[in-house]
Formats: C-alpha cells, structure tokens, sequence
C-alpha cells in the first residue's frame, strides 16, 4: 500500500513540475513558488506600492511619468503616462487607501488619502480642468474610451468618499461619452441605429454615422460605468429619478446626468450587444473590437478583465447566473488559455500591455470575492510571487513577470504587481 502512495505522491509532484517549470535558464523559475501561496507580507505590499509611486508619481505635477528616469515637474505628453491610464493609478491610490483602513493603519489610510487628493488636482490642473470638449493637442480629449475609463474611476471614488463633485463628473463625462459634444458636433458614442458603442468621435463630419469600430474597450467599460453609477446613486435622490430631459441645459440642449433607471437601461442593453457581437460563448474570449461585419478576435486581459467586471456586476443586480455563467468563461480562458504554459498573467510586448494587470485584477477580485469564485486566487498568487521575485534593486518590476529587468522602466509596465498585490494580499 505504502509502495503505491509513493508512486502516486511521485507522479502528482512530477506533473505540478511540469506544469510550472521554465525551461529557459534565464528566467526565473517556479520551483519555489507555492501552488496556493500567500506568503507575501503587508511590508512587501506597501514597498512594491511605495516604490512605484516613488519612481513614477511626479512630486510638482502629481502626474505619473512615463518613465522611471523622468525628472520631476513633467508637463508633455511625451513624458506623462497616457491619460486614461492616469485613471487606473488614481484606482490604485483608493484601493490603497482601503486597505489601509481594513487594515486598522490610520497613518498609511491618511498617507493614501492625501495621495487620492493629490492626483486628482494634478490630473484636474493638467488635463484642461476635465473640459471634455477641449482637443488641446497636448493635454485635451480625444478618444472616447480616455473619458469612460474616468466615469468609472469618479463612480469609484464616489463611492467611497462621498464627495458630489465626483458624481457630478460620473454623470457629466458619461453624457459626453454617450450623446456627443454641443461644441465639437460629433455624435456622440453610442450608435442609435445598430447599437453599440464607436470608439472614435468624428467631429470632421459628425453626421456619418459609419462603423468607424466598436472597441471592447469602451464597449464594456461603458457597461461598468453605466451599472456603477446605477448602483451608487441614491433611490431617494431626486435628481436622478426624473426622466433624461431633467438632466438637459437648456442654454445647450445637452444632457448632464441621466435617471436611474436610464443608467442600468443602458448598461444592460450595451451588454447585450457586446455578448453580442465581441464574446466568443464557446471559448470565453473577447475579440479587440468589430468593424462593421469584421470582427477582430485578439484577446487582452484587460478586454477579459472589463467583461468579467460588466457580467459581475449584473449578475450582483440581477442575481441572473447567466451573467455569472460569462464572466466564469471569460476568466478561465484567461487563465487557462492565455496565461499557458507558465500559470501566471501573460507576457505581451505592447506598450501599453503592463497596465493590463491591474485592469484584470480590479475586475477578477469582483468574481473571486464579490461573487465567490475562489478558484482564481491560486492563479493570482503565483503571477505576483513570479512578479515579485524579478524586482529590480529599486522594487520595481516590468510586465514579464518571469525575466528580470533593467533599471528603465514605463509607469505602464511597472503597475501589474503592485496593483495585484493591494487588491489580493
């Protein structure tokens, strides 16, 4: 009997090595990486944070730099990170504050908060006072999904402190998204006629209303903004009861927030058209974006993440397991598929590629404990102990989270890990 424990003891071992070991010796290796682990400390987490703001966080303009190696006081386009990335590190600031607070750490809960503040008046000084119809070709608006990214990250922080200058900019910018601008005359995003919602405003001819492409991400971010906002507004606030023409100036004709109900109608029916039209039922995957009848399957972890995030929410309003049914598919093919052979977030050469992290991992910590799916958690522990172990002198790591890296590193790249870690550590 003891002989066939051994036997089955040794081909179980065998195979997790397998499963797990990087052939190349200049990679770091997993041997030593505990299928559940949950090793990494509070110390870990706040060093891998502290770093990244340390090399990133402009201390003049309150900015994140584009690189490690920027000088302070940073002010063009061409050393700032991107604007709607500015969003996601405004994310990870509150979510450092919250884990301080659950935390019972009033000393880094002040320290965070002060830094939440501290990035939005930069973000507000910078990017022309959040004016959404101003081009201004180094810090204006250009794209659509740049402005949904903060209707979510405003939504959020609503939430969690209350201010009604945040909702009041949720309700402004996603009005801007969806109805177009009463300065520049474009459409707006959302396409009245074959639904969905267009990536790009054309204010060259704002009546064309061709298929200029329908990205995944502004597809389900809008999803996510949409039912955010729905979720946080009040049901004995006036305001947001009355019907859409409430929400219009009368001087403009433009709306400035939407009801209630209007917000989770529009959700809902953006969902429908991106399971629609970008989900891959079978699979899980969700393709980059359709362009009239083509639709173009690359798959990201952030168009995963935002998904996984979208389906959540719904199934948390409607208590629908179909909801529950996709965002289960859209993050097993992630993990399965995408993130093979290694078991750890994939590595991707796009420029961008390493803020993709903390979008995945913002929305896959709504499936695991927001809706019970625990499952995943052994999958995260490996890629932030993969992650952690490549950091560099200065705790910085890049978005390969198996190779070590040299000393110049983007604010993109650098986010993944530290993002994962206040969110699952």
């Amino acid at each position: 009997m003891k002989f066939f424990l051994t036997i089955i003891c040794f081909l179980l071992l065998n195979l997790n090595a397998k499963a797990f070991r990087i052939l190349d010796s200049s990679i770091i290796g997993f041997d030593d990486i505990q299928m559940y682990s949950d090793t990494l400390s509070n110390k870990s987490v706040w060093s891998a944070y502290d770093a990244f703001n340390l090399n990133f966080f402009d201390n003049k303009t309150h900015i994140y730099k584009l690189h490690n190696h920027i000088p302070d006081s940073a002010n063009t386009k061409d050393k700032l990170g991107a604007v709607w990335t500015q969003a996601i590190y405004w994310d990870m600031a509150m979510n450092a504050y919250k884990k301080a607070i659950k935390n019972g750490d009033n000393k880094r809960a002040k320290k965070y908060k002060l830094l939440v503040d501290q990035i939005y008046q930069g973000v507000y000084d910078h990017y022309v006072h959040f004016d959404w119809n101003n081009q201004d070709p180094q810090n204006g608006w250009f794209i659509y999904d740049d402005i949904m990214w903060w209707t979510i990250s405003f939504s959020r922080a609503y939430t969690l402190f209350h201010d009604p200058k945040y909702l009041q900019l949720a309700d402004q910018s996603f009005c801007r998204v969806w109805h177009g601008s009463y300065l520049l005359k474009d459409r707006g995003s959302y396409d009245n006629l074959n639904g969905g919602m267009f990536w790009n405003w054309n204010n060259i001819h704002p009546s064309d209303n061709s298929d200029n492409g329908k990205m995944s991400c502004i597809n389900f971010p809008t999803v996510i903004a949409a039912l955010t906002l729905y979720n946080i507004i009040q049901t004995t606030d006036i305001k947001h009861q009355k019907n859409d023409t409430s929400g219009f100036d009368k001087n403009m004709n433009y709306p400035r927030w939407h009801s209630r109900a209007n917000y989770l109608k529009e959700g809902m029916e953006i969902y429908k058209w991106g399971v629609e039209n970008l989900f891959d039922r079978n699979t899980g995957k969700i393709a980059d974006s359709r362009h009239g009848k083509d639709v173009d399957w690359t798959t990201t972890m952030y168009n995963q993440g935002t998904f996984i995030g979208a389906s959540c929410i719904l199934y948390k309003i409607t208590n629908d397991s179909d909801y529950l049914n996709n965002a289960i598919k859209a993050a097993n093919y992630a993990m399965e598929i995408m993130s093979a052979p290694h078991g750890i977030f994939p590595f991707r050469k796009g420029e961008e590629e390493g803020i993709y992290t903390a979008i995945m991992g913002q929305y896959l910590h709504m499936l695991v404990f927001d809706c019970g799916q625990k499952q995943y958690l052994p999958w995260v522990s490996r890629t932030i102990e993969a992650g952690w172990k490549t950091k560099n002198d200065n705790n910085l790591m890049s978005k390969d989270y198996l190779q070590k890296e040299s000393a110049n590193i983007s604010c993109y790249d650098a986010s993944g890990i530290p993002a994962l870690m206040l969110l699952f550590k």
